[in-house]
């Protein structure tokens, strides 16, 4: 006989980055949640409505995921999970995270989607549930493309590490290669 499942409640999602208090910091801002805990290499926060939260680890030896996957090469870090938020105003919400220190990704697999990267270079979402298909994007790749651009320029070394998708930009990649990441 089975012994009865014990009781699992998700607790937070964890990520790690070089820095625990910096990277929590920008989720903080972005989503305006509540800092509830806070250890020299720990920060976590949680919604104002209560629900799971997210956690922050230092790891020093961090190395931002490559995405989309097909830009890897052999030993790439690849991404392991996503992040995705659900937006009332697609281009509101990518301007608001830009604003707060996120990049856009170059490669858009979806109209009604847009790819971003934090600080730490993990790749998360925005999205608008009630999206018709078909529509035009509410942010056009070009204005993505440019923002993406823009970062680089005013911060070369730190772009780098959160634009894993430099080999399309230097023309060695595929784009469009069915690598989407799930809204």
């Amino acid at each position: 006989m089975n012994a009865p499942r014990p009781s699992l409640t998700l607790s937070s999602t964890v990520l790690e980055a070089p820095d625990a208090a910096e990277l929590a910091d920008f989720y903080r801002r972005l989503l305006g949640w509540e800092t509830v805990q806070e250890e020299p290499d720990w920060v976590k926060l949680l919604p104002p409505g209560g629900g799971a939260g997210l956690g922050f680890q230092t790891s020093k030896p961090y190395v931002p995921p490559v995405w989309p996957a097909s830009l890897t090469s052999q030993g790439d870090q690849l991404m392991m999970l996503h992040l995705d938020f659900e937006v009332l105003d697609l281009e509101a919400g990518v301007a608001h995270a830009v604003a707060e220190g996120a990049t856009p990704a170059e490669f858009q697999p979806q109209h009604d989607v847009r790819v971003l990267f934090d600080p730490a270079g993990h790749p998360f979402c925005l999205f608008v549930r009630d999206h018709v298909l078909g529509e035009t994007p509410a942010i056009s790749p070009e204005w993505v493309a440019e923002q993406a651009r823009d970062l680089r320029t005013q911060n070369p070394v730190a772009a780098e590490a959160v634009t894993p998708d430099r080999r399309e930009a230097a023309g060695t990649a595929e784009p469009g290669s069915g690598d989407a990441v799930p809204a």
